[in-house]
């Protein structure tokens, strides 16, 4: 025990934020991957290579994955470049926008609000070229819808918007 470098024996290299941090992500990833084995399905998806159980199971695992590589190449925080001046105005600004967007959702679509999400967010980032505006957001999103529900068949809720005006 005594070969080892002081170094690494000590609570604070142990404990060190990305540490920390990886450990609270691995908590979380597993309570999802609890949860996860709570989606029902349906009689016979048991034979189907691609369920409502799949996406959440890779994703869980990857995290995971993920979590405990942080967890074993975490540096210690003297050895970290120490960054004091976060920007926590576009930290709440996207907390702000992301909330608004699951509202979108239900009021304007998954088309329009996933567009507008990203169109804000790329402003936010501090994109100003409208070609890179619009051409990243509403292409992107139509493509990704037409997948879902087209190559997929998945539904996707139109929004409120679109039944009162459609009807």
């Amino acid at each position: 025990m005594s070969d080892l470098p002081t170094k690494f024996m000590s609570k604070k290299n142990l404990l060190c934020r990305d540490r920390v941090g990886a450990l609270i992500f691995l908590i979380v990833c597993l309570c999802y991957g609890y949860q996860t084995t709570l989606i029902p399905m349906f009689p016979g998806d048991e034979y189907e290579p691609f369920t409502a159980k799949t996406l959440p199971t890779l994703l869980t695992f990857v995290g995971i994955a993920l979590s405990l590589m942080l967890l074993v190449t975490g540096k210690p925080d003297d050895e970290q470049v120490v960054t004091s001046d976060f920007d926590w105005r576009l930290l709440g600004s996207f907390l702000v926008l992301m909330a608004l967007y699951g509202f979108g959702l239900t009021y304007i679509g998954f088309v329009l609000a996933t567009s507008l999400f990203l169109l804000a967010g790329f402003y936010l980032l501090g994109e100003r070229r409208k070609s890179v505006l619009f051409g990243a957001s509403f292409p992107f999103v139509i493509a990704f819808y037409l997948l879902l529900t087209q190559g997929l068949d998945i539904y996707l809720e139109p929004g409120l918007l679109y039944i009162v005006l459609s009807s």
